[in-house]
């Protein structure tokens, strides 16, 4: 008999009971029923019994609203810990032999009865996912409710496991790809909006663009993360041309640069939980196999957040900024300042210098670098190798990088030893023109700040 047909059988006989939950009297769910559903699923034995229960509590959780879904959050922290009289048991026991058994003893006291939880209701059909978007609220939350984070804490810990690489499976996105997923695409694209689907064809165009995706299994058609490529003759500089409605396309034989333009993460709830790296190694490996000539291998990113970080210090009492450069950089608060030649001219000289002091030298509480795209590419091993001044000129571009676009270098071959100098010593790999302009930034600085 067809396997598949075995485990559409199996799945629906386990999945009768997940059905959306109702109560009689026509008032929401209560969390307390959902986390009643949980506990049995921790005290079932039988396998398929433990699937039906894990999706009822699945389908229990859904049919929750945002006031109950918190306070389900709230006793799956408290009430699913480790219990703390069988951690001091087993530490004690540990402690007296040193033995690998009581040492394992004591990490299964130590590992919240919540992670346990979770796998169990992973097991049930499309609870990957589910658990994925249960995390997707749980985010939303944290800032208003810290206490949680232990709970984010074991998703993260066992997303990690489920999604690692070994699972992830690449493909090209092309306009022969199922609509459903190119649907998705629309949606997801965080970068650079995709307006309809004539401009989504545009970016699938197999004459000098690429884009890949990860998959998983365990969540069908639903995207990861995706890359789009644009294929080049040189480095680019500005995204408009790029996104061009009447660009002129070349032939991908022609190419000799790859641009990645924009990498989306499409599940929110596996916030934390890399896939760039491997996404950008990867699709670096497919791009040399199907095009040898590829001579460089960039992005054009965008930085946001350095506007606000450059109008904090254009008006706090402390600022970074001589009182020359603050003068010098008013012009910004023209809502039409990038429309003048000769202001664009005068700010860019002080811009871009502050610019590649910001992306290498400015650390956040971690010491890693402020900006979160400079934090994802240099740690990915990528080397900062262009400030591109006016290239973005969109509303979002102004807005929160100030036009500017950057191009990190992925070098195959110093990709490995730049991931190792960023992560041990925190070194950021510069250009010599990026270099230049940090030098030149210390004219605009109070002092001389060399690190």
């Amino acid at each position: 008999m067809n396997i598949s047909f075995l485990q559409e059988l199996f799945s629906s006989i386990t999945q009768r009971d997940a059905l959306p939950w109702r109560r009689s009297d026509g008032r929401p769910v209560h969390h307390e029923q959902v986390i009643d559903a949980c506990r049995q699923v921790l005290e079932s034995d039988g396998e398929a019994s433990s699937i039906a229960l894990a999706g009822r509590s699945l389908a229990g959780y859904q049919s929750l609203d945002e006031e109950q879904k918190s306070l389900f959050f709230q006793c799956l922290t408290a009430d699913f810990a480790a219990d703390p009289e069988r951690i001091d048991d087993a530490w004690r026991a540990y402690h007296e032999s040193r033995g690998n058994n009581e040492l394992q003893l004591l990490f299964e006291a130590c590992e919240p009865e919540r992670q346990e939880l979770l796998r169990r209701l992973n097991l049930t059909a499309g609870g990957t996912y589910a658990l994925v978007r249960m995390r997707e609220d749980l985010l939303s939350r944290l800032s208003e409710m810290p206490e949680l984070a232990a709970l984010d804490a074991d998703f993260s810990h066992l997303f990690t496991s489920w999604f690692n690489r070994g699972f992830l499976v690449l493909k090209r996105i092309d306009w022969n790809t199922p609509a459903a997923i190119l649907e998705k695409v629309i949606r997801y694209e965080a970068v650079h909006e995709i307006c309809d689907w004539n401009d989504l064809r545009r970016r699938l165009d197999a004459r000098d663009r690429r884009c890949f995706a990860f998959f998983h299994p365990a969540i069908g058609d639903e995207p990861l993360i995706f890359v789009e490529v644009a294929l080049t003759r040189g480095m680019p500089e500005r995204i408009q041309p790029i996104l061009d409605a009447n660009h002129q396309a070349i032939d991908a034989e022609d190419a000799d640069s790859a641009a990645f333009f924009g990498i989306s993460n499409c599940q929110t709830g596996l916030r934390g939980i890399s896939f760039g790296n491997f996404l950008i190694k990867q699709v670096v490996q497919e791009l040399k196999k199907e095009l040898p000539g590829l001579k460089n291998f960039v992005t054009l990113s965008p930085v946001p957040g350095f506007r606000s970080w450059l109008d904090q210090q254009r008006r706090q009492d402390d600022s970074l900024l001589d009182d020359e450069t603050i003068a010098g950089l008013a012009a910004l608060d023209q809502s039409d300042w990038h429309t003048n030649s000769e202001t664009t001219g005068s700010l860019g000289d002080y811009i871009r210098p502050l610019a590649a002091h910001y992306l290498s030298r400015i650390r956040n509480d971690r010491g890693l670098p402020l900006n979160a795209v400079a934090r994802f590419h240099l740690g990915n091993g990528a080397e900062l190798h262009r400030v591109n001044w006016l290239g973005d000129t969109s509303a979002k571009g102004l807005g929160n990088g100030l036009g500017l676009m950057v191009n990190y270098l992925y070098v195959p071959d110093d990709i490995e030893r730049n991931h190792e100098r960023y992560t041990t010593d925190g070194k950021v790999v510069c250009s010599s023109a990026v270099r230049d302009l940090r030098r030149r930034a210390r004219k605009f600085l109070k002092g001389d700040p060399v690190t």
